[in-house]
């Protein structure tokens, strides 16, 4: 064989296993309930801060505990724990997404994505828990 052929297969094959490795990576917004069916395993679910329910930041006493209750998209509220600061504007937020996974009755979060509402266009905010803390 040429070598310009054998690169080019090379080229290819890297290229198909690029592709299958990126698949694995690709996720779906999930429900509680199916997240409680995966427990242990990293999740996105979607909702909604229920405003109705506690939330516990106390930076005096753990700067790096955050809890509050969501509801899902199917309506099922569960408590959210965060390891990680209370997000500036939290309580301004319109929708969360929210990366994870269940212990137990509990969302452990290891990142929350906020929609807040804008005067002139819909913005996101990113944050993510400080694994090396």
């Amino acid at each position: 064989m040429k070598k310009t052929s054998i690169i080019l297969l090379v080229v290819i094959a890297a290229c198909v296993a690029g592709m299958v490795m990126m698949v694995g990576d690709f996720s779906t917004y999930e429900t509680f309930a199916t997240a409680r069916k995966k427990e242990g395993k990293q999740i996105h679910v979607i909702g909604a801060l229920d405003k109705g329910k506690e939330v516990i930041y106390d930076p005096a006493k753990d700067a790096n505990y955050f809890s509050f209750f969501m509801k899902d998209k199917s309506g099922e509220v569960t408590k959210v724990i965060f390891n990680g600061t209370r997000p500036t504007d939290f309580d301004k937020s319109t929708e969360l997404v929210l990366t994870g996974s269940m212990k137990g009755g509990e969302f452990h979060c290891t990142k929350i994505l906020m929609k807040c509402p804008s005067k002139y266009k819909d913005e996101q905010t990113t944050y993510s828990a400080n694994k090396n803390s």
